[in-house]
C-alpha cells in the first residue's frame, strides 16, 4: 500500500465515522435526507426512491436512487460521504439479480415493481439499532 493508498484509507475511516448510513443494496428502497440551502435558510429534503446502483470507490462512492415523480421517472446521484447527506434511511429490501438496474427505465407501471426480500429479518434490528 502505498503513501496515496494509506491517506485515502484514512481519510475513509474518517468520514464512516461521521456518516449516518444504513446497511443497503442494489433494489432497495431509500429515504435519502438531503440538506437544502435556500437562500439564507437550510432545510431538510427526503428524497425517497429505489437505488439502481452503486459505485463503491473509496470516498468517491455514489448511489442512484430513481423514483417516479407525477409519472415521470426522476434518477438523482448521491455522493454517499456527503456532507449534505443528514441520513440515509432504508425503507424497504428489494431480491434483484444484476449490480445495476437501469433496465427499470424502460418499464413503466407494475412491470417496474420489485420483489420484496423475506430472508432479512435477523438483520433488520441490528440496522435500526444504529440509526
Amino acid at each position: 500500500m502505498n503513501l496515496l493508498q494509506k491517506i485515502e484509507q484514512r481519510q475513509l475511516d474518517k468520514l464512516k465515522e461521521n456518516a449516518k448510513v444504513a446497511e443497503f443494496g442494489i433494489g432497495d428502497t431509500v429515504r435519502v435526507n438531503v440538506k437544502v440551502i435556500e437562500g439564507s435558510r437550510e432545510r431538510v429534503q427526503a428524497y425517497e426512491g429505489v437505488c439502481i446502483a452503486r459505485k463503491n470507490a473509496g470516498s468517491n462512492s455514489s448511489f442512484t436512487v430513481r423514483k417516479i415523480s407525477y409519472g415521470e421517472g426522476v434518477e438523482r446521484v448521491f455522493p454517499l460521504y456527503s456532507p449534505r447527506l443528514e441520513s440515509i434511511d432504508l425503507v424497504r429490501r428489494g431480491a434483484v439479480r444484476r449490480s445495476k438496474l437501469y433496465y427499470l427505465r424502460s418499464l413503466r407501471g407494475k412491470a417496474a415493481r420489485i420483489t420484496e426480500r423475506t430472508d432479512y429479518e435477523a438483520a433488520a434490528p441490528k440496522a435500526s439499532a444504529e440509526g
